[in-house]
């Protein structure tokens, strides 16, 4: 498990974290990542968050994540872009859950330069709880949430 830290940045655009970041993932950018000016185009962002998200998943369930276990649906997603990333920056997405309600998580993912440690975008997903069985909302699982407040050390 990762030391927990709030991301500090360099950046007086983007805000504090409100609550530690444990889990991150270090990103491969592809050559079809990069526009002509040499940044990562910034649909790639998202692309980015979403293996994040994925590997949060798998870390909260101890490596035995199934797509049965994903009792939830992205509802929202926005992203404020800080500052630019080039080909050859060594990225990390970062990712932790900001708020938690009867049947939504609020996930916060910041993409972060590994060795500057500048903060690149900051992506909020709202991800509301699901029941595949009637494809309709549904509380959030709560054995889900005690997993992810075990691995976040925090209650959520």
């Amino acid at each position: 498990m990762t030391i927990p830290t709030y991301l500090p940045s360099d950046n007086p655009h983007v805000a504090p974290a409100k609550v530690p970041f444990r889990h991150h993932l270090q990103v491969q950018t592809r050559f079809t990542d990069i526009d002509m000016l040499g940044h990562i185009n910034n649909n790639v962002y998202l692309s980015f968050m979403d293996l994040a998200k994925l590997d949060y998943f798998t870390t909260i369930s101890n490596g035995r994540l199934s797509i049965k276990d994903i009792r939830m649906v992205v509802v929202h997603i926005d992203c404020d872009f800080a500052a630019p990333s080039y080909f050859g920056e060594q990225l990390q997405v970062w990712t932790t859950i900001v708020h938690v309600g009867e049947r939504s998580v609020t996930l916060e993912q910041r993409v972060v330069n590994e060795a500057t440690g500048q903060t690149k975008c900051v992506g909020r997903t709202v991800m509301a709880g699901f029941d595949p069985a009637t494809a309709s909302g549904a509380p959030i699982d709560t054995a889900w949430l005690e997993a992810a407040s075990a691995y976040e050390q925090r209650p959520l």
